[in-house]
């Protein structure tokens, strides 16, 4: 531990900018979330030190440790706000089907027929009037890779 704070007595800046770099590095490959804070407290906690704040070791880590909790909380609370759970997921392509209208590219024959909706050509169940090609229908739900229609 010696070694460390000698080292870190020496050049405080650079082994917060290393540590935060590793860590965004870390992230970056990861794409966890959860890295992204503490980088950036990590980096905040340099720059401190690169103004010449006389904090000690003890005192820049108590800091990085405030910084990096406070900013996950903080952080979380945001995405919350601005990505709410009721969202569909941008990366859930099927449930971001529901509710969209589709146009009928085979007739439906024993219930069973294909549509078009959102750039692509799905198979497709219904269970009323079976529609003629062209004609529009509204996904109800998305089971593997069949649709559940409707007539619009």
């Amino acid at each position: 531990m010696d070694a460390l704070v000698n080292l870190h007595a020496a050049q405080p800046f650079w082994i917060w900018l290393a540590l935060g770099v590793v860590l965004l590095a870390i992230e970056a490959a990861t794409s966890t979330e959860w890295l992204l804070w503490p980088a950036v407290s990590a980096g905040v906690v340099a720059v401190v030190a690169a103004l010449g704040f006389p904090m000690g070791f003890w005192g820049e880590a108590l800091l990085f440790g405030a910084l990096t909790v406070a900013s996950t909380l903080l952080s979380r609370r945001l995405v919350q706000r601005v990505n709410p759970d009721e969202a569909p997921d941008i990366n859930a392509r099927d449930s971001r089907l529901v509710g969209q209208r589709a146009q009928v590219t085979h007739a439906f024959v024993d219930g069973r027929g294909r549509v078009f909706v959102s750039g692509s050509e799905w198979a497709a169940d219904i269970e009323d009037a079976a529609p003629l090609a062209g004609e529009s229908v509204v996904v109800e739900s998305v089971h593997g890779a069949r649709l559940k229609v409707r007539a619009a």
